[in-house]
């Protein structure tokens, strides 16, 4: 049985013969490529389904501020967990399984939280969401590094990026239709029924490995794609052994706290504190996906065209813009929606670049090609403790700010406006920390 199972995940034998009708592979890598980025964007819809509802679900009496934060919580250090030990195993696997399996287990946990009421069986099962979410991230990270050479990287990881802010978008106007029309618990049956749908797309069009078809990505003799344990093993400790690449983990760590301050309480802070709807609080939200998608996108090109592969500028001028927008959508009181439009558009391009470069591009840079992987592990267990800790901050403070005047509950957010800026604020210094940083073979 186990044997199978790892029989199933293996990396697939490259083809007898190569082939060389450039064509061909140009039209299996792009359907490829843009199979894993629309896929990557359905994990999003099941990961982020719930902050969608959660005024909702305290207004029915369901969960408190505080336990919706705890259950945020366990997915974001669940998936800490699973993004790090998944970063490593998707550098050895076959990423079409890994990656659709993620997604199915997902969806299905989505559809029955719609039908859950229990805090422990919430929490538990978001929790097990969390573990399967992060198979997404590391086998397509992976895909990009075996499909696409140094040349283009950062172009394609910019493009896939965007799967993030497009996956945002979706579930933002999706479940906040779903909900307000049907009640909070059709969020969650929504986002299970997309999931599933894509899992047979997914096993449809997506592909492994070039090798498979008899392509190489180079002029190298070999043939196969096929890495020694030693290589692995070498490659994945040194990345293990790279400050450089911790102190990106620690900078995308603090920048996780601002993208999901918004993107889990967002929605709940235009509702509670400027008095927007659940559908219109949740279109001003998917304005910073919809823009991230632009920033994601140019990122990559920006990088590789103008500054001749180096992060390190743009990483710098986003992480400012990512400052500036909170400050804009957090600090200016009452209702105005241009503003919150303005901060939103910000915030989408600032998170969109900083997604793609402190959030993998530019560990992987720093990492062995056959360690891509493992570099995206370490960045992603560090960045989702920070979004774990920032939920269970975030409502604690919510809950512990808020009064009942005259039968009406009110909150004060100023705690959590220092706590998210001063996220924001710290992820810039620690990236100018790692400004001249270059990569290392080995940990010598």
């Amino acid at each position: 049985m186990w044997k199978k199972l790892v029989d199933y995940y293996k990396i697939p034998e490259s083809a007898s013969e190569p082939r060389t009708d450039n064509a061909r592979f140009k039209r299996i890598r792009l359907i490829s490529f843009l199979t894993a980025t629309l896929g990557y964007g359905m994990y999003y819809v099941c990961r982020l389904s719930m902050n969608v509802i959660r005024k909702p679900m305290v207004e029915d009496g369901i969960f408190t501020e505080t336990e919706i934060g705890v259950i945020g919580s366990c997915l974001f250090f669940t998936y800490a967990i699973g993004k790090f030990c998944n970063g490593f195993i998707a550098d050895r696997s076959n990423v079409k399984r890994l990656m659709s399996t993620g997604l199915l287990i997902s969806a299905l946990i989505n559809l029955a939280l719609g039908f859950t009421n229990s805090f422990w069986l919430f929490a538990i099962l978001w929790g097990i969401n969390g573990y399967f979410q992060s198979m997404g991230a590391a086998s397509g990270v992976v895909s990009l590094s075996r499909w696409f050479d140094a040349s283009n990287r950062g172009t394609y990881y910019g493009y896939w990026s965007a799967s993030h802010n497009l996956g945002e978008a979706i579930t933002f106007i999706s479940i906040a239709i779903l909900a307000t029309h049907f009640g909070w618990r059709y969020g969650l049956i929504g986002a299970g029924v997309i999931g599933v749908a894509y899992f047979f797309i997914m096993q449809w069009l997506m592909k492994d490995t070039p090798q498979k078809y008899g392509y190489l990505l180079d002029n190298q003799a070999s043939k196969k794609n096929e890495v020694s344990k030693a290589d692995f093993n070498a490659s994945q400790k040194a990345v293990l052994c790279s400050p450089a690449i911790w102190v990106l983990a620690l900078a995308s760590a603090f920048m996780y706290i601002s993208r999901y301050a918004v993107n889990s309480w967002g929605v709940f802070y235009l509702e509670t504190m400027k008095g927007y709807s659940t559908l219109d609080a949740s279109f001003i939200i998917s304005i910073s996906s919809v823009c991230g998608i632009v920033g994601t996108v140019a990122s990559g090109l920006i990088s590789d065209k103008m500054f001749n592969g180096s992060r390190n500028v743009p990483a710098l001028v986003f992480g400012l813009m990512n400052v500036v927008a909170l400050c804009l959508f957090l600090l200016i009181p009452g209702v105005h929606f241009v503003i919150d439009v303005i901060a939103m558009v910000l915030f989408g391009l600032g998170i969109g670049v900083l997604i793609c470069f402190l959030g993998g591009l530019m560990a992987v840079d720093l990492a062995p090609k056959n360690a891509s992987g493992a570099a995206l592990g370490v960045v992603g267990v560090a960045s989702y403790i920070g979004a774990g800790i920032q939920d269970i901050m975030s409502g604690l403070l919510i809950e512990g700010n808020k009064q009942v005047v005259n039968g009406v509950e009110t909150y004060d957010f100023t705690y959590i406006n220092y706590f998210w800026i001063g996220a924001a604020l710290m992820s810039v210094l620690l990236t100018l920390i790692v400004w001249n940083a270059k990569p290392k073979a080995n940990c010598e």
